[in-house]
């Protein structure tokens, strides 16, 4: 029997050290994890690989137009739930939730300013809100973008990025895909430039309406563009469909874009851009 007890050392739980959200992102491209502030100052371009973070709508103005040089319009436009909409969440909760979360009315920031002293009208769109899905507001503000552009006879850029029509609006969301293309094919006989950007994910009703219709139609590297997603259209067609399949590469390989631009050069090329169409007007 022993003389003294060993005394019962209580194991100190060691606190773990939590990471503040939001500070690091885990690059998709290489696996390699950024600092927020490090992406920030990259235009969110990975220093690493270059992959290409979703970037804000308010972000991608800053990049692209001359400095305080943008004018917001029609920000006062609104979705309304005309089909009364029921789900685990109502669509009007589902709006407020996105309007708080990313400062913005919709999923679409338009107006009109400078790029290296050309007037543009411009609108891009956020996938940050609600997937940049086009409903009514979305169509709206795109096509008196469009109209603004071709009232005062400037250019007209659209940066895209949507998951496609906007479900809670039914008919009303689809309607808005032959108004903007009737839009932009009266901006045409203006003989009016429209450059058309395209980022990761352009697809859908968007896709298949204004995106597609640019005189010249520009690309972020890597970005996933098509109408249907890859996996829908092997289940209907039973075809294993080819390696990069609607990616940005891929469709600039078959004549359906013009040219792919690293973000961090896309202000200097539609610049470029507007310089030669100036010079035809």
């Amino acid at each position: 029997m022993a003389i003294f007890k060993r005394p019962a050392l209580k194991a100190q739980s060691r606190k773990k050290r939590e990471m503040p959200q939001g500070l690091w992102q885990k690059c998709p491209g290489c696996s390699e994890v950024v600092h927020e502030i490090e992406l920030a100052q990259n235009q969110r371009v990975c220093p690493r690989c270059d992959y290409h973070f979703a970037q804000s709508a308010k972000e991608r103005i800053e990049n692209l137009l001359d400095p305080e040089s943008f004018v917001e319009r029609d920000g006062d436009l609104r979705s309304v739930d005309t089909l009364q909409f029921q789900g685990m969440a109502t669509y009007k909760d589902r709006l407020k939730k996105y309007q708080d979360l990313t400062g913005l009315t919709d999923a679409v920031l338009s107006g009109y300013g400078m790029i290296e002293g050309y007037k543009v009208a411009i609108a891009v769109m956020d996938f940050s809100f609600l997937a940049a899905t086009m409903g009514s507001v979305v169509g709206e503000r795109i096509t008196r973008t469009i109209e603004y552009g071709t009232a005062n006879r400037c250019a007209v850029v659209i940066v895209s990025a949507s998951g496609g029509a906007r479900m809670y609006e039914g008919m009303l969301s689809l309607m808005q895909m032959a108004k903007t293309s009737g839009a932009l094919a009266r901006h045409a006989v203006e003989r009016l430039p429209y450059i058309s950007v395209l980022t990761n994910p352009t697809t859908a009703g968007v896709m298949a309406s204004f995106a597609s219709l640019g005189d010249v139609i520009l690309a972020e590297p890597k970005s996933m563009i098509g109408f249907a997603g890859p996996r829908v259209i092997k289940e209907t067609t039973h075809q294993d469909l080819p390696e990069g399949f609607q990616t940005a590469e891929f469709l600039e390989e078959h004549g359906l874009i013009d040219l792919i631009v690293h973000r961090k050069k896309m202000r200097a090329q539609i610049s470029q851009f507007l310089t030669y169409f100036s010079a035809t007007q």
